[in-house]
């Protein structure tokens, strides 16, 4: 597994607020980027929702004639499709006898769907609570607008941070989005929420403690006062944690 050296971005940033023209500019960039991977046929990990389904979904629809964007969609996979379609026999996840509360991304919910998350962490041994409890409320930049903060914190509040408070101290709590775990994590509700690729990599690291196991997942806390840095280093941090989990897998067959 590959993570590439230059920056790219999905420019869901500029999809949000209406700029297609620099979206289309910072998506060619990406292809740039990506192209020989595209052209070998390799799968395309995306471990943040929001920007792997610009990748499948609205990517395609801003630039339909191009033909990397095609390959793009067609090779873009979340982590859970990528890691089942090599299992059994050339990845088998850890075990992980652990109660978890889940909290889908909206654009997981609504564009990517989550049957290969929830398939995985069957396998895992996970006993999964996915919250349908509706957004968390932070939805990308918009909790950090000025104005839009209180508005946030009572979407929160309407679901997902009271089910993440009532969770028990020994459970998980997964969130890929980085928006969700951000919320989560600013939300008063005592608890960190980690990525997929984060619990996988965890299992592999032996038994997990009885209480609050997301201490065991070191990474910089985000700051509020720049959520684009903090997005940054949180999917660099988490491209570097998949790409050691497979790397395992591979030395372990060997």
């Amino acid at each position: 597994m590959a993570v590439p050296t230059q920056a790219v971005c999905c420019g869901l940033t500029w999809v949000s607020t209406g700029q297609l023209t620099t979206a289309r500019r910072v998506l060619r960039r990406t292809l740039d980027v990506l192209r020989p991977w595209l052209e070998a046929g390799t799968p395309i990990v995306g471990l943040e929702p929001s920007c792997t389904a610009v990748f499948r979904a609205d990517a395609p629809e801003l630039m339909p004639d191009d033909q990397d964007v095609q390959r793009l969609a067609q090779q873009t996979r979340t982590l859970a499709e990528f890691l089942l379609e090599r299992a059994p026999h050339e990845w088998r996840p850890p075990r992980l006898s652990r109660q978890a509360v889940v909290q889908p991304h909206c654009h997981q919910h609504a564009v990517l769907k989550d049957d290969a998350d929830r398939e995985l962490m069957r396998r895992t041994g996970l006993d999964a609570e996915v919250l349908d409890e509706g957004c968390c409320g932070l939805a990308g930049n918009f909790g950090f607008e000025q104005g839009h903060y209180d508005l946030s914190m009572k979407i929160g509040e309407q679901g997902v941070l009271p089910a993440v408070r009532d969770a028990s101290p020994g459970s998980l709590v997964i969130a890929d989005g980085f928006s969700c775990r951000t919320q989560i994590e600013q939300g008063d509700t005592g608890r960190r929420a980690v990525h997929l690729a984060e619990v996988l990599a965890l299992g592999l690291d032996g038994p997990l403690p009885a209480s609050h196991p997301e201490k065991l997942a070191a990474r910089p806390e985000p700051s509020p006062k720049d959520a684009r840095l903090a997005t940054g280093a949180a999917c660099l941090a988490l491209g570097g944690a998949a790409a050691a989990l497979y790397a395992w897998t591979r030395r372990r067959r060997g």
